[in-house]
């Protein structure tokens, strides 16, 4: 593939608003599980796009399908039918044993729709002010009604009056989720992520899982279970609540998804199916064939290529390599996750290893501000995971190092 005509970085970017703390590191393109920058440096990606990219970069089946549909048509609106969003929620349907779709553009998005869903849940049950249960250090996005429900105050700090209704509870609790479904008699849903990325990459455990579904059918509530990040085969099942053998209510996706073309799904099963009817919830652009497109060729490849239990076998090189490489050294603090979602927790903030890692080389994520985040392409090689821990590895020693130090 040929690298498009190098462009002059300019810092800082004039005329786009200053929402991220960038590295200054601008890519061009990419291949596989590589990314190229406009000074045509290799990088070795381990973070997917947050999560986004599971084919990887310029994968030879799914950049034609999408060529050819941008030919055919991108956009046309929902007004009239589009073949496929059938198409694409038959399969998540199949896969999920849920049974509707609707789909958006992102995981706030469908994490939008989750929580309307639940409010008109309530309100069809004759509850005036219905309440959710959400979760300490979740995650669900930026808007006004997701971010209420996240539970990180850095991220909600200069956006109040924030919207009520949520009943916040710790992480694997059953007690606290039982004293909840005592106290609060306007509950109708629970709302949380299976593992939570931006949280710090902390599992739902699956004997608190199959706890929350126990309670939730002996309440009459929801259960919503947010995969945006952990879903679509990231952890080695095409939903990470699969490992527990439960079956939620509402399910919303996106991320992997499209590997990188936007797009949002919120699959519901028989209770919450039904709940929105026309005029409830609509989008402009949500299910366009282009999304669409993706979304089906995504997962026909993720299929044909193996690429769940690829994610599996990678993930667990990658934690076996970094709980080798780590082990007795002081600062680490725990090495957690599944299959392609992975954690390193450290015992201080280490946003600078960001940096570092590029310079090196090596594209990962820092979150919760003490976790190194690895979230690679679901189509890595183990020698590319050799390679991601030949340069990590002597990263976090020598951080933790000149930490102690200094």
């Amino acid at each position: 593939m040929n690298a498009p005509e190098k462009v002059p970085l300019t810092s800082p970017e004039p005329h786009v608003m200053a929402t991220y703390g960038r590295l200054p590191v601008a890519l061009s393109h990419g291949d596989g599980c590589w990314l190229y920058d406009v000074d045509g440096k290799r990088y070795l990606d381990g973070l997917g796009g947050i999560a986004v990219n599971t084919l990887g970069h310029n994968h030879p089946k799914f950049v034609p399908a999408l060529q050819e549909q941008v030919a055919r048509m991108i956009h046309s609106s929902n007004y009239y039918l589009v073949p496929l969003q059938e198409q694409l929620a038959a399969k998540l349907c199949e896969l999920s044993g849920l049974s509707k779709v609707f789909f958006c553009n992102s995981g706030l998005e469908a994490n939008e729709a989750a929580l309307k869903i639940a409010r008109k849940f309530g309100h069809d049950r004759g509850i005036e002010r219905p309440e959710i249960i959400v979760y300490e250090a979740a995650f669900h996005g930026r808007s006004i009604a997701t971010l209420s429900a996240t539970g990180n105050p850095k991220v909600q700090a200069g956006f109040g009056p924030l919207v009520e209704g949520f009943v916040r509870v710790p992480l694997n609790d059953v007690a606290a989720i039982e004293r909840a479904a005592v106290e609060r008699p306007n509950i109708v849903a629970v709302f949380l992520e299976v593992i939570q990325g931006e949280g710090g990459i902390r599992p739902t455990t699956v004997e608190y899982l199959r706890a929350v579904r126990r309670v939730c059918d002996e309440r009459g509530w929801l259960l919503m279970l947010d995969e945006v990040q952990c879903g679509m085969g990231r952890t080695g099942k095409w939903f990470a609540h699969q490992w527990a053998g439960i079956v939620p209510d509402v399910m919303p996706l996106a991320k992997g998804l499209g590997s990188g073309v936007p797009i949002g799904a919120l699959v519901c099963g028989p209770k919450a199916a039904d709940v929105f009817g026309p005029g409830n919830h609509g989008t402009t652009f949500g299910g366009n064939p282009l999304a669409m497109r993706a979304g089906v060729e995504t997962l026909r490849i993720m299929e044909e290529d193996g690429l769940l239990e690829n994610a599996a076998r990678i993930g667990a090189e990658i934690i076996d390599g970094l709980r080798q490489g780590l082990d007795g050294v002081a600062g680490v603090v725990d090495i957690r996750g599944q299959g392609l979602m992975i954690g390193v927790e450290l015992d201080r903030p280490c946003g600078a290893l960001l940096g570092q890692a590029a310079e090196a080389g090596l594209m990962i994520s820092v979150t919760a501000d003490r976790v190194v985040r690895l979230l690679p392409p679901l189509v890595m090689t183990s020698a590319e995971a050799r390679q991601l821990l030949e340069i990590l590895l002597p990263l976090i020693r020598g951080f933790l190092q000149d930490a102690r130090t200094a």
